[in-house]
């Protein structure tokens, strides 16, 4: 019995292939944090999905602040600042994390400032623990190419709906991982990398009908927000790589290694 023990952790030595995983919410990330290079932040409805939307738009910089405190000092300052609380816009501010609010012409070329209920908070806790990139299924495609080349241990972020899990965020984890994991080059662990995987390839053939459901699906819907969610369940329709640097978001080209 000893014998066969100590043959699998040789093996588990042996394997060089780097790792990737899935987090359900921030709130179990510090059981995480210290194990990966790369870390890919998700929030698929909405704020990872505006901000791809707002990179393929042309904005030049995005600047996500956690809380609504700092977004008014950079209003304050003078600059564009987006700011939303339970999928509506905070009164006072330009625009919420509606993707659509990104994609005009007055948005080309500035430095935006963004804050959300769960997307920004999650870039937040994730900025010292790793290369932080963001992950939508707006630019799921371009996402996954870029990350293969990498060669990284990675973990997907979920920010979830207040620190609990959620659906969407989860399957686009899923399709990452499975991209990755099919490389051949990537191993996976987790019971959590297990669930998203699958609840991926359940969701794959028709992921807009899959969350039908979801519960934050249906808070947006209520809110009459059912463009928004269609632009954000659509796949690779903002083909751009968001990467932090420093305080702030920007694009980096396909080919860049981190």
């Amino acid at each position: 019995m000893q014998g066969y023990f100590l043959y699998f952790r040789a093996m588990e030595t042996l394997d060089n292939r780097k790792k990737v995983e899935v987090c359900f919410s921030p709130y179990l990330f510090p059981l995480y944090k210290e194990e990966f290079d790369i870390i890919v932040v998700i929030d698929v409805l909405r704020a990872t999905s505006a901000i791809c939307a707002a990179f393929n738009n042309g904005v030049k910089e995005l600047i996500p602040v956690p809380t609504i405190e700092e977004a008014k000092e950079y209003q304050e300052k003078g600059y564009l600042v987006g700011a939303e609380r339970k999928g509506q816009i905070v009164e006072g501010f330009d625009f919420g994390n509606s993707p659509y609010s990104y994609m005009i012409d007055s948005v080309k070329g500035q430095t935006v400032v963004l804050s959300t209920t769960n997307g920004t908070k999650s870039i937040n806790i994730a900025k010292d623990a790793g290369q932080v990139v963001i992950g939508a299924l707006s630019n799921l495609d371009t996402l996954n190419d870029w990350l293969v080349r990498q060669n990284k241990n990675i973990l997907c972020l979920c920010s979830g709906w207040q620190n609990k899990f959620n659906l969407e965020d989860t399957i686009c984890a899923g399709a990452i991982l499975d991209h990755l994991l099919a490389t051949g080059n990537y191993r996976s662990e987790e019971d959590s990398s297990i669930a998203a995987k699958y609840l991926f390839l359940s969701a794959k053939d028709n992921i807009f009908g899959y969350l039908k459901a979801s519960s934050h699906r249906r808070r947006l819907k209520n809110l009459n927000l059912n463009e928004d969610i269609k632009f954000c369940l659509t796949p690779n329709t903002a083909p751009v790589i968001p990467v932090l640097k420093g305080d702030r978001l920007v694009a980096i080209e396909a080919d860049v290694l981190i």
